[in-house]
């Protein structure tokens, strides 16, 4: 995923924008940059954050780059922010976001005249490279960053800081956020709502769909108005989003609270309820779903392992699977009191390939545990997510379910038979669940619903983006024809 936050300011911005930047430190996990703005021009400064927290690397930047206007990220992928010069002028760029549509889009950028890209380890192009390259193309900053959202397939949030002021874009379809704050002294904007509390901000503006700001000291111009659809990222609330941030005037904590409360319900509502001892979440994100089951069902909330955050604050911090395997074993310290001779009812936020929560039912039986039920807090995975790739499957056969209906239909699916397996009334669903439950070694298991999760988050559905689940998700490229949008 990744994430970006920016500051411009009637004094020296550095420490808002290095300790703004650090509260993204959930959503990304290689790269953490900052870029300046100030009396010597621009300066930046990136950093390999795979085996150490952003502020360790940063702190000595602090001192070094000096401004009153500053961007920033943690990235997933690419090093950022970029240093662009151009016939726009000199000015810097960072972004969140996936293009599907790369080749074709180097082979415009070629044909424009474009000589040359920066290669990155393993043959990949830097994105962000790539989005000023589109940008470029054109006569002003609005009509490139116009042109670079027609022209992507995918998902782009971008940010930009000339030498005059910050400019703001939210993807074309709003699937992942970018909100305006505000002090005496200032503006900022961030992925993140939280991120700027602390530092004295208080929640001005949400851009919309497509919209783009331009943002000075002294106030926010907007550039382009919000398209008219919306399709922001469901996952951020079950998964991605840190508990104090909102989204769409929803909150995170409170979203996982009503998600864990659906479930319980679900389950009494079909006769699924179990004798539990316990409801316990898979730390961090499964904890407030937690919270809310056990808050519905009356079964006793409790924590029977403990994240070590001193050194593992965050579990999929390795690029390799079996190294974030490895750490999720690590990280997690059994409470023997809490589960030897326990019925433990375990919520997590999702899964995935199955292979951490497998390990960790395997764990619990190992710690003496009687029996382990697991409810994740979303529908089964049975799409890699085009648009965030928030799995990181590199194919589909990655996600259990894909494994599963392969084992029972071969290697050809039909799209037909692929939305009955998501189906949850479907004898499909059913067999599929009860495979999984089998492999993973599960006393019961079952997922949270499509309808009921749409309820959890309260937006309407045509806003949310659902694709990971049943295949259905506007495209930015979309002529009306993906069956959730009113693109016309």
């Amino acid at each position: 995923m990744g994430g970006i936050f920016g500051v411009v300011s009637k004094k020296n911005c550095t420490l808002d924008l290095f300790f703004g930047i650090d509260y993204h430190s959930h959503l990304g996990t290689r790269r953490g940059g900052m870029a300046t703005y100030g009396p010597d021009g621009f300066n930046r400064s990136i950093h390999n954050i795979e085996n150490s927290p952003f502020r360790t690397k940063f702190e000595k930047d602090v001192a070094e780059l000096e401004g009153n206007m500053g961007i920033g990220c943690i990235s997933d992928n690419e090093p950022q922010p970029l240093l662009i010069q151009s016939h726009l002028g000199s000015y810097a760029i960072t972004t969140v976001g996936k293009i599907n549509n790369e080749e074709e889009l180097l082979k415009l950028a070629y044909e424009k005249g474009h000589t040359h890209f920066l290669e990155m380890s393993g043959g990949r192009i830097n994105s962000t490279e790539l989005v000023a390259a589109l940008i470029n193309q054109q006569s002003s900053f609005k009509e490139g960053l116009e042109f670079a959202q027609k022209m992507i397939d995918g998902s782009m949030t971008i940010l930009l800081m000339t030498k005059d002021n910050l400019i703001a874009c939210r993807d074309r379809l709003g699937r992942t956020p970018l909100v305006v704050g505000k002090k005496e002294d200032g503006h900022c904007v961030s992925f993140e709502n939280f991120a700027y509390i602390n530092l004295g901000y208080h929640d001005y503006y949400e851009l919309g769909p497509g919209e783009i700001v331009s943002l000075t000291a002294d106030g926010m111009e907007q550039l382009k108005a919000p398209e008219k659809q919306l399709q922001i990222c469901s996952f951020l609330w079950v998964y991605y989003g840190y508990p104090t941030s909102s989204y769409e005037g929803v909150n995170v904590e409170m979203m996982r609270y009503k998600c864990g409360e659906m479930l319980a319900k679900r389950d009494f509502a079909d006769g699924a309820t179990v004798n539990a001892d316990v409801v316990a979440g898979v730390p961090d994100s499964g904890t407030a779903h937690a919270i809310g089951y056990a808050n519905a069902s009356g079964i006793p909330f409790a924590r029977p392992f403990i994240k070590y955050t001193p050194t593992w604050p965050r579990s999929f911090m390795p690029q390799d699977q079996s190294q974030r395997n490895l750490i999720a074993r690590m990280k997690l310290i059994p409470v023997d009191a809490l589960i030897r001779d326990r019925s433990l009812l375990l919520i997590d936020d999702s899964i995935v390939r199955g292979t951490q929560l497998g390990e960790t039912t395997e764990f619990l039986y190992n710690s003496g545990a009687k029996e382990v039920h697991i409810r994740p807090a979303c529908p089964p995975l049975l799409f890699g997510c085009p648009f965030l790739n928030f799995s990181r499957s590199k194919s589909e056969l990655d996600l259990i379910t894909r494994r599963v209906i392969r084992e029972r239909e071969g290697d050809t699916v039909s799209d037909e038979l692929l939305a009955d397996y998501a189906n949850p009334d479907s004898q499909n669903y059913k067999e599929m669940l009860e495979e999984i439950r089998k492999k993973l070694n599960f006393t019961t298991l079952r997922f949270h619903r499509l309808d009921d999760l749409i309820a959890s988050i309260g937006l309407p559905a045509e806003n949310v983006c659902t694709y990971c689940w049943n295949g259905k998700g506007c495209s930015s490229s979309c002529s009306g024809n993906c069956g959730t949008c009113s693109h016309k």
